[in-house]
């Protein structure tokens, strides 16, 4: 019989409410999980923020949440996909549903599949609710069992850490590799922490702000911090932004890599040979001096999402693997339950809280 929920629901800009919802028992490739973290990610808090994300419009009430763990409560009876779970196991849950039917799919590369369900994603409709909710079914083969020694937190940070994985995985890099990435927010301090354990000889991470990178090397996510200076007045014609970005890119190869990085984001700072790895949401339309990047043979790999890393997220975490760094320190700030959340994304559009302390990861808790 169907059971009463209690989910986060954004009905407009900033506008979310606790409402209750019923919920059927799991279907027989199903289980069903008592949601008990949930990190706010980038792509939630631009929903939350404007109600859509870049062309991507909200069409219906959506219940936001997708980087998220869990314990299983429920188990469908006649399907042998769920029968590895039982209530009580405690999983990570890989949200994103393909069609596996497609060539995407079979050849591995389901999370390019077009017919792609992914939860607090309002690309597909109806949308697939997000896990800011008490309790979820989802098919029991994406969910993954966490070993004993990790708790729930760090199973919510398995999807961006898969993430990370993923790109590093595109980005088939040698040991020894020269690593620059820009951006030192959640995604970019895995990037980061994961090239250092696949064997980088130096990790360099850049951001506009110096409290970010200090952060970075201090805890151990890279080796040299760069504060990336601001224009006065800021570049506007492409002559000006291509200046730009030559003057910085020598700045940063000046600082460990004298013929520039093996992977990076931006072209006048790859090496020749190099790969310009584009990970996360940046501007929809940047410039690129393609002829620099013809003449150096550069490589430009787009990362979306992750396909097949879960089960390697997991691995590494549970590993204990001594060069990776603390990744619950990047849980800066910590709510709990869903009267909670509204303040939770207020917290997570800020580069600082109320206090000046920094704002990287908001982890949601509701455990009983």
């Amino acid at each position: 019989m169907p059971s009463d929920i209690q989910a986060s629901v954004l009905h407009g800009a900033r506008d979310l409410r606790v409402e209750a919802r019923q919920l059927p028992e799991p279907a027989s490739d199903e289980v069903q999980v008592a949601v008990q973290m949930t990190g706010l990610c980038g792509s939630d808090l631009h929903y939350f923020r404007h109600f859509r994300n870049g062309t991507i419009e909200v069409r219906e009430p959506l219940t936001l949440g997708h980087e998220s763990a869990g314990v299983v409560v429920a188990v469908g009876q006649n399907d042998s996909s769920a029968s590895s779970l039982k209530v009580g196991d405690r999983v990570a849950l890989e949200v994103g549903l393909p069609c596996e039917v497609c060539d995407l799919c079979r050849g591995g590369r389901y999370n390019l599949c077009r017919g792609m369900s992914f939860r607090s994603s309002a690309k597909a409709f109806p949308h697939a609710q997000g896990t800011l909710q008490d309790r979820i079914n989802h098919p029991a083969r994406w969910c993954h069992k966490l070993p004993e020694t990790l708790s729930l937190e760090y199973g919510a940070l398995v999807e961006p850490l898969s993430v990370a994985i993923h790109a590093r995985n595109r980005a088939a890099l040698k040991s020894g590799s020269t690593v620059l990435v820009l951006g030192a927010g959640a995604v970019g301090l895995l990037c980061a922490a994961v090239s250092k354990v696949a064997g980088a000889k130096t990790v360099v991470i850049a951001d506009i702000l110096e409290e970010r990178v200090k952060f970075a090397v201090d805890n151990g996510f890279a080796d040299v911090a760069f504060t990336v200076p601001t224009s006065n007045p800021r570049p506007e014609s492409v002559e000006d932004k291509l200046a730009y970005a030559q003057d910085l890119a020598e700045k940063l190869k000046s600082l460990k890599a004298r013929e520039g990085a093996d992977a990076v984001g931006e072209v006048n700072a790859t090496k020749p040979g190099g790969k310009i790895m584009i990970i996360g949401m940046g501007m929809p339309v940047q410039t690129l001096p393609i002829m620099a990047a013809s003449l150096k043979e550069v490589d430009l790999v787009g990362v979306f999402r992750y396909a097949n890393a879960y089960r390697e997220a997991i691995e590494l975490l549970a590993s204990r693997n001594p060069v990776l760094p603390d990744l619950l320190k990047l849980v800066t700030h910590r709510f709990r339950g869903l009267d909670d959340v509204p303040h939770a994304f207020e917290t997570a559009a800020k580069v600082k809280d109320e206090k000046g302390n920094l704002v990287i990861k908001v982890m949601v808790d509701m455990t009983q």
